[in-house]
């Protein structure tokens, strides 16, 4: 038995090493405290991306989140006091701007508000958002048949079987959970969680767009890569759901790891081996395998190059300004292959700085 927990302590440390080799000692252009400082100052003077140009969308939000937790990890306090400036600002001479509470993509905004919460304690913040988590659950006077049914069997009203769905939801709700400690907002996330898995996961691992869009989009799969990812870090060993999205999380990692290209990056459309590079998908898919390899849910051996070269890639598409390029802008599911070869790319587009700021904060972090 002494031999046992011996082995095992000498194991524990072998295997996180490993891991830290690969994802520590970058060169000068691809430091990720370096890279991060330039698209996380970036945001301080950045104009609102606005959701039908009347709401904070929810790039913002995330990009926003990504710049305070850079601020957090590294002990940024100006950064950090601009960040709540901004919010600040928000909340008391454009709250009109602040997202109503009626649709998936609106209601995440609450994480942002949340995680300042947890930051700071300061109760104003909690009370901006939890509504927004807990409405994503309070059946509306006049939702449709559809809404009612979901509700009906425990699902968020919400629901509509998209995959970037699967970060806008259990964002919130484990946000919620982080700032309250209630463990119906976990269950929540991770119910819906397994449903999306059961639902539209592929033998393959990936994710269509949606059922009636057979297209591997590669910001489409990275939401549900990353809202794997965040659940996986808050849902404790003994949870009911935790086995079965563990298993559609290495599925899903086994592929991308086929998938990847000899730059170290995903294209636009995953499988397609003639679509271009793309930026925000390829770091939604860095920042899962990142955090796989450092939490011991993928093997270090296996995972750890390819998290490696897919960091050295993405930071080449960062300029000295902190704005990254080839990032597919906003894009609608449509059933058409080459309406994905043919989105605009654009540079400093929030969907790509967001998930840039998960790269850099996870590969900052330790092992919790």
């Amino acid at each position: 038995m002494i031999k046992k927990i011996l082995l095992f302590l000498w194991v524990l440390p072998v295997h996180y090493l490993m891991a830290q080799a690969d994802l520590a000692n970058f060169p000068a252009a691809a430091d990720p405290k370096e890279v991060g400082y330039r698209i996380a100052h970036r945001f301080i003077a950045g104009k609102h991306m606005l959701h039908a140009g009347k709401w904070i969308s929810y790039p913002e939000t995330f990009y926003w989140t990504g710049a305070i937790n850079y601020a957090h990890l590294t002990g940024d306090g100006e950064l950090m006091q601009a960040m709540k400036g901004r919010f600040s600002k928000l909340t008391a001479s454009e709250p009109q701007l602040l997202p109503i509470k009626n649709h998936v993509d609106l209601n995440m905004f609450g994480s942002l508000p949340l995680r300042l919460y947890q930051l700071t304690k300061d109760k104003s913040y909690l009370d901006l958002g939890l509504p927004y988590a807990d409405t994503q659950w309070e059946l509306p006077d006049n939702a449709n048949q559809a809404e009612k049914d979901w509700a009906q069997k425990g699902y968020s009203w919400q629901t509509r079987l998209w995959i970037d769905d699967m970060y806008m939801i259990t964002i919130v709700q484990t946000a919620a959970f982080k700032a309250t400690g209630e463990s119906k907002y976990l269950d929540r996330a991770a119910k819906e969680m397994v449903l999306y898995l059961d639902k539209l996961q592929r033998p393959n691992g990936l994710f269509y767009h949606a059922p009636d869009v057979p297209y591997y989009w590669g910001r489409g799969n990275g939401w549900m890569a990353a809202g794997m990812t965040e659940l996986l870090h808050m849902l404790p060993e003994d949870h009911a759901d935790r086995p079965r999205i563990l298993k559609g999380y290495r599925k899903m990692m086994k592929s991308l790891k086929q998938q990847q290209r000899k730059s170290g990056m995903w294209n636009q459309l995953i499988d397609e081996a003639d679509c271009w590079a793309e930026t925000s998908g390829s770091a939604m898919f860095a920042y899962a395998i990142i955090s796989g390899v450092k939490q011991g849910w993928l093997g270090a051996k296996q995972y750890g190059p390819v998290a490696r070269r897919a960091w050295l890639a993405l930071a080449n598409y960062v300029d000295d300004q902190g704005a990254v390029s080839e990032i597919c802008v906003g894009t609608n599911k449509k059933n058409d292959k080459q309406y994905y070869y043919d989105r605009p790319r654009h540079s400093g587009d929030y969907h790509g700085q967001a998930a840039y700021m998960w790269c850099v904060n996870a590969l900052l972090e330790g092992k919790e």
